[in-house]
């Protein structure tokens, strides 16, 4: 219908059972819409011909990885949020998503609720993030850069935006940065997109994947545990 608003979604899965409850659980919201379903890289595309703004995607494929239709699905419709929905959360398998353009990562065990919850956060440009996952990230990124040739010059970043970047890093939602820098939300989507044009970066995710890997901020760290009073 025309001006429709509801938050069009694709589920890309192999297991069909698991497809029919994603699509089942996301339809019985009045702010969704599923637009369709895909089992495989190959047909991706073929569901990408009209508006999607959110796609939930499997990482085990039968013919390639959640990565390699990831980066299709931002090659045809860049504006369209990529949440990966997998069983598989290694280091490398991170990384994978974050390089192919993933905004957000979530494993297989959490409930529908929660997965309804991040098609929200996702079409709201929210990095959704387990603290966790970005602490691995920091890690592999490390790693990473022991080994990477030098970084090519990128247009400096702003004070603010080094701020912003640096919340970002800490897993902070927009609501919690905005009041912490006291900017209002289309700043803070302002300042974003800057940095990720300045960076050459296409997604929130991505954006603090570089930003630890070159050194533009330090890794967040683990939280601090309070020793036990003494008996």
């Amino acid at each position: 219908m025309s001006g429709d608003t509801r938050i069009r979604v694709l589920v890309v899965d192999d297991h069909r059972v698991l497809a029919e409850a994603l699509v089942a659980a996301l339809s019985a919201e009045p702010d969704i819409e599923v637009v369709g379903i895909a089992s495989s890289v190959a047909t991706v595309a073929d569901h990408l011909g009209s508006r999607v703004d959110v796609v939930l995607m499997d990482y085990m494929l039968g013919d390639g990885t959640g990565a390699d239709a990831t980066r299709v699905v931002k090659a045809r419709q860049p504006a369209a949020a990529v949440v990966i929905l997998t069983a598989v959360s290694d280091g490398e398998t991170i990384l994978d998503t974050v390089r192919a353009g993933a905004d957000g990562y979530l494993t297989k065990d959490r409930a529908l609720d929660d997965v309804v919850a991040a098609v929200r956060a996702a079409h709201a440009h929210e990095m959704m993030l387990p603290r966790s996952v970005i602490m691995e990230i920091a890690m592999r990124v490390a790693e990473a850069r022991q080994q990477a040739d030098e970084a090519p010059p990128v247009e400096a970043l702003t004070p603010r935006e080094l701020e912003v970047l640096r919340l970002l890093a800490e897993g902070l939602d927009s609501a919690t940065i905005c009041a912490r820098l006291s900017i209002a939300p289309n700043t803070l989507r302002t300042h974003t997109q800057n940095m990720m044009s300045k960076l050459g970066t296409h997604s929130k995710l991505e954006t603090v994947a570089y930003a630890l890997r070159n050194g533009l901020v330090e890794p967040p760290q683990p939280p601090s545990r309070r020793p036990r009073p003494s008996a």
